[in-house]
């Protein structure tokens, strides 16, 4: 990226639990609307989670 703004991130895992820590992580990091569920597409493996980041600020310690 040519400078920090905003992003949407979506998080493909194989459970809630994974994707929930990679939204963590990713707040460790950067400033999250956290999300508060995943998505699941019927037929398909796995969960889905989106969450929105702003690479502008830093999270409080």
């Amino acid at each position: 990226m040519a400078e920090p703004g905003l992003a949407v991130v979506e998080v493909a895992a194989a459970d809630d639990e994974t994707a929930f820590a990679i939204q963590q992580l990713l707040a460790a990091r950067c400033v999250v609307a956290p999300a508060d569920r995943t998505t699941r597409e019927p037929g398909e493996p796995g969960v889905r989670l989106r969450c929105f980041l702003d690479l502008r600020q830093v999270p409080d310690a």
